[in-house]
Formats: C-alpha cells, sequence, structure tokens
C-alpha cells in the first residue's frame, strides 16, 4: 500500500476532479487536445482557399480562351476596349506543331508577332468570309501555389473561304497560363490569366457545305 492510498485527495481536489500534481498535468493534457483541433481548421481553411484559387483561376482561363476564339471568329463580336494582344504575356509563345502546322505556322515569340500573324488572317484582309471555333474536351489543371496552369482543348473549326470552298477542321491545343494584375477590375485582388504558350496541333480536316445567309454586320473595334 502506497502513500497515496493512505491520503484521499482535499475537497477542493475532488471537485475538480485533480489533485495538485495531477492538474498540472491533466492542464498540459488538455492544452495539448486543443492544439491539434486549432491546426486541422488551419489547414482546412487553407485548403478550402487553395480550392477556391484553382476555381477562381480555371474561370478566368476559360474566360480567355473563349475571348480569343470569338476574336479569331468572322465575323467577330469585340467587347469595348479588347484586343487580341492583351490576352498574351510579354514572353508569349504561339507555336504550331505536327507535321502540317510545324512548318505552316512554325513559332511565333512576344504578343506584336503573334498579332502581326494572326491579323494576316482576319479582316480587312480578304481571307475568311466565315470562321467559327467550338472548343470541347476540356482539362484545366492549376499548379498547387496557382503560379502556373495548362489547358487542354479540341477545338472545330467551321472555314468558309473568300476563294469559294469551305472545310472542317479539327485540331488539338495545349495552352500554358501565367496570373497577371487584373486590368479590368485591379482593386479586386482577382487576377486574370493570360495566355504564355499556345500549341496547336491539325488533326484532319474535311469538306463540308455553309449554307448562304444574309451578310452579318461588320464588326468594330480592335483586335
Amino acid at each position: 500500500m502506497n502513500g497515496s492510498a493512505l491520503n484521499p485527495p482535499s475537497a477542493g481536489a475532488a471537485f475538480t476532479g485533480t489533485t495538485g500534481a495531477g492538474a498540472g498535468a491533466g492542464g498540459h493534457a488538455h492544452g495539448e487536445a486543443q492544439t491539434p483541433r486549432v491546426g486541422a481548421a488551419d489547414a482546412l481553411l487553407a485548403d478550402m482557399i487553395s480550392r477556391l484559387a484553382a476555381l477562381e483561376a480555371e474561370r478566368a482561363i476559360r474566360r480567355t480562351m473563349s475571348r480569343y476564339m470569338a476574336l479569331c471568329d468572322v465575323p467577330a463580336r469585340l467587347l469595348p476596349d479588347e484586343t487580341l494582344a492583351a490576352l498574351f504575356t510579354e514572353d508569349s509563345v504561339w507555336e504550331g506543331v505536327g507535321a502540317h502546322y510545324a512548318s505552316k505556322f512554325g513559332k511565333l515569340t512576344g504578343p506584336d508577332d503573334i498579332l502581326a500573324m494572326l491579323t494576316r488572317y482576319l479582316p480587312p484582309t480578304p481571307h475568311f468570309t466565315s470562321n467559327t471555333h467550338f472548343l470541347s474536351s476540356e482539362t484545366i489543371e492549376v499548379a498547387p501555389d496557382a503560379s502556373h496552369a495548362t489547358g487542354r482543348w479540341i477545338m472545330l473549326q467551321a472555314s468558309c473561304y473568300v476563294a469559294g470552298h469551305s472545310e472542317l477542321i479539327a485540331a488539338r491545343l495545349e495552352v500554358d497560363f501565367a496570373p497577371s494584375r487584373n486590368t479590368r477590375h485591379p482593386s479586386s485582388g482577382s487576377h486574370d490569366w493570360l495566355i504564355r504558350h499556345f500549341r496547336t496541333e491539325r488533326l484532319f480536316d474535311a469538306p463540308w457545305q455553309l449554307n448562304p445567309r444574309a451578310r452579318s454586320e461588320p464588326a468594330t473595334g480592335s483586335r
């Protein structure tokens, strides 16, 4: 029999459920139990913030690609103060890959060279009478730290040419993006996501017939 058995705790100790020595130990244990709960809450909050950032990045990337395709359509419907060049980073690359597009387009660097190439196919240059782009099979992967992202799509292009013929073109797109300060809403704290490296690979083409229709009103604005 030991001494502790002969000396029951005081009334105060019995009320708190601990002896003096036990109170210290018990209090320490209670503090340790709280720490994991706080740490778990912080981890959950950080995970939610990361997920939200990824969702916002995906939405911005989708908008950038949609506007890029819309600005390459003929006829195009431009938004106020919208330009193709504004969709690219300063160090951007536009590249044709695969047997057909590598030789046709090669690799261009910088918004100025990219825009010069694209405008060769856009009004007022007489190339297309009608040209519409459709995107499908989308995947977007955002880096865990939201420093960069890559999107992949299959693009279908329905084209009618000034020369009189029409065709459908399918291409595989792989596009790298980088975040940039939101110039449309600078106080929002959000980011635009701009094209850093655009890669397109032609998959196939096929003839098709474009039904005659009334000529659309010309688009206004600057590309």
